[in-house]
């Protein structure tokens, strides 16, 4: 981290990742005037930046890349890198990154941290047991009364180690599957089993320097696969931004009782964090809870997030790393909202087929308001203006609109222009939000009939 109040103006970004996050990073960074470069990148980003064929994990290639091309700030996307000490290498080197170091990326690489991060400071979360073997964790819930619960493996699992249980032989069965499946052995060193939560989950993000936090506005993810929260949890099927759920009196109260107390907390441990704050709430009837932290932009709640953005972010990044956010203004956004619909593969949050050629975004292209940030994307060999599938989540269709409805019809018109062998998408995105927007106005018309008080519109 740089010396406080230390002016730079970066004109040279390199952003480490190849997902749709990384997209939309580059993309708000070209717009505001960077010479932008991506390693790996994808087909997406080869259109607003400079691809580097660097893996995201290889640190040394990275800082051999960062003086090749005269790079004045890297933005780490991915968590992987994060947690793996990308940020402690560059500073180490004299270069300018944004993220936390690896010991404060414990904060979502290990839920087991995060939850003692949160008990210590009294930050409101799910009650919860930890187990070091599965057959302790198998052994408690026979033990236990059947009711819902979270089953969570310790390490990272790509959005995909988080199992909601109606009851124990559901959990007993995630149980089992983190034992069995080879995609969760580094992530299941350790289990919690928590209480499970009911009410309205949201996503509240916000930057630090480890002294000053500006949060973005509230979005909402779907996680679960398939319409009506159904099917397993994925990495991210859609987002919208604002969410409704979340008014100006609710998220101070988030700010007060979760966001500043954990930047303090972490502080006091000795690991204090700069970077993206991403937590993951509930907002239960006893006020907002603590789901989980993620220690970057999500994904694809990062491109909800910057298609809304007028300001700089090439400012409010600089700003983070010199540890002057309080010198600067707080954001711009446009005074609508926005939708992304991710398109998935055949088989996803499962193995799925690739190389498929995507065919529409020359017409998708050409849609007013409506953006499509790639993910899972590569050129063919042989045709480089074809675009290739290569992966589980393979677009990210986002729109803006003066309202959510707008935004959420632009979307769903992006995603009827584009087309390749197996690909789906959620059909409900925002849809939640819509529903919340009219139930609201209903109340406050009957209320302004009646001369009945509203209750907070943040009440869920």
């Amino acid at each position: 981290m740089q010396k406080a109040n230390q002016m730079h103006t970066s004109k040279r970004i390199l952003v480490v990742g190849s997902g749709g996050r990384e997209h939309a990073l580059a993309w708000k960074l070209a717009k505001d005037g960077a010479d932008v470069f991506v390693a790996p990148g994808n087909a997406g980003t080869a259109r607003q930046a400079t691809n580097l064929p660097i893996n995201a994990s290889d640190t040394n290639a990275i800082l051999a890349a960062v003086t090749e091309h005269n790079i004045d700030l890297v933005v780490v996307g991915p968590e992987a890198p994060l947690v793996g000490g990308l940020v402690d290498a560059l500073t180490a080197a004299g270069i300018r990154a944004f993220g936390p170091t690896a010991q404060a990326a414990q904060l979502e690489g290990s839920k087991i941290f995060c939850k003692d991060v949160l008990h210590t400071n009294d930050i409101p979360t799910a009650t919860y047991r930890q187990f070091r073997s599965f057959e302790q964790a198998r052994q408690f819930l026979e033990d236990r009364e059947d009711e819902p619960v979270v089953i969570k493996a310790d390490g990272l699992a790509a959005g995909k180690g988080v199992f909601v249980c109606g009851g124990r032989d559901e959990a007993i069965a995630a149980v089992e599957q983190l034992r069995c499946d080879p995609q969760f052995q580094t992530a299941a060193s350790g289990i919690l089993i928590e209480e499970r939560l009911d009410g309205v989950e949201v996503s509240v993000i916000a930057i630090t320097d480890g002294r000053t936090i500006v949060t973005l506005p509230p979005l909402q993810d779907h996680k679960a696969a398939h319409d009506g929260d159904q099917g397993p949890n994925t990495g991210g099927m859609g987002a919208f931004c604002p969410a409704p759920f979340v008014d100006d009196a609710l998220l101070a109260e988030i700010e007060e009782r979760i966001l500043v107390p954990t930047i303090h907390g972490m502080r006091r441990r000795r690991t204090p964090f700069h970077g993206v704050l991403y937590a993951g709430l509930m907002l239960t009837a006893q006020g907002p809870k603590v789901l989980e932290y993620n220690v970057r932009f999500g994904d694809p709640e990062c491109q909800a997030l910057l298609v809304r953005l007028e300001s700089s972010l090439v400012e409010l990044l600089d700003a983070a790393v010199d540890c002057r956010l309080e010198t600067l203004a707080p954001p711009r956004w446009n005074d609508g909202a926005s939708v992304t619909v991710v398109m998935a593969s055949e088989g996803y949050p499962g193995p799925v087929a690739k190389g498929q050629p995507i065919r529409g975004l020359e017409q998708v292209a050409a849609l007013d308001d409506v953006a499509v940030f790639h993910a899972a994307t590569t050129p063919a060999s042989d045709s480089p203006d074809t675009v290739l599938a290569s992966g589980g989540r393979v677009l990210a269709v986002t729109a803006t609109g003066q309202s959510l409805a707008r935004a959420k019809q632009r979307a769903y018109e992006g995603v009827k222009e584009i087309r390749w062998q197996g690909a789906w998408c959620r059909k409900d995105i925002a849809d939640k939000g819509l529903r919340h927007q009219r139930e609201l106005a209903a109340s406050e018309a009957s209320s302004a009939a009646t001369g009945m008080p509203l209750p907070a519109e943040g009440t869920p």
